[in-house]
């Protein structure tokens, strides 16, 4: 059962580099993921309602914080609570950032997609390897110009 829209919570709040290609991102791995993908490396993030809440005050508070430091905004997760996501990904646009969304499903809804300049699909297969694996099952695009750049992580570009 899906929880309250108003109710997106997060596990890890951290600055990041190489997760979105040219890139200084504020990344917030989001709790409650439906996927579970074995091996996952984030399973502590699971459980619904864990974390602290990522609310729009928190967010606006943060990205004052880091104000000329960072250019993106990562969401790993979220996709399966769309409204809440929604309004954070608007907040975030509305700052003027870039927005990615790391996904373990082959797609997510238009609304969503409208709001990201990036996205990152495909559940973790172990086997297939990350992004930097040239077997993956995983695909990161650039939905400005719908470009596949999976090479960029296979390169170290």
């Amino acid at each position: 059962m899906p929880i309250s829209p108003a109710s997106l919570h997060y596990s890890a709040e951290q600055v990041v580099w190489q997760e979105v290609p040219g890139e200084v991102a504020l990344a917030y791995t989001i709790t409650g993921c439906p996927v579970g993908c074995k091996g996952c490396h984030s399973v502590d993030s699971w459980p619904v309602g864990s974390g602290s809440p990522l609310t729009q005050e928190h967010l606006a508070q943060q990205l004052q914080k880091y104000r000329g430091l960072i250019t993106c905004v990562l969401f790993l997760g979220g996709e399966w609570q769309p409204t809440a996501l929604l309004k954070l990904l608007k907040q975030v646009r509305n700052e003027g950032l870039e927005t990615c969304l790391y996904t373990g499903y082959e797609s997510v809804s238009i609304s969503l997609r409208e709001q990201l300049t990036y996205l990152k699909t495909g559940p973790w297969i172990a086997a297939r390897g990350g992004l930097e694996s040239p077997t993956t099952n995983q695909r990161f695009y650039d939905l400005r110009t719908r470009q596949l750049l999976n090479c960029k992580f296979q390169t170290g570009e």
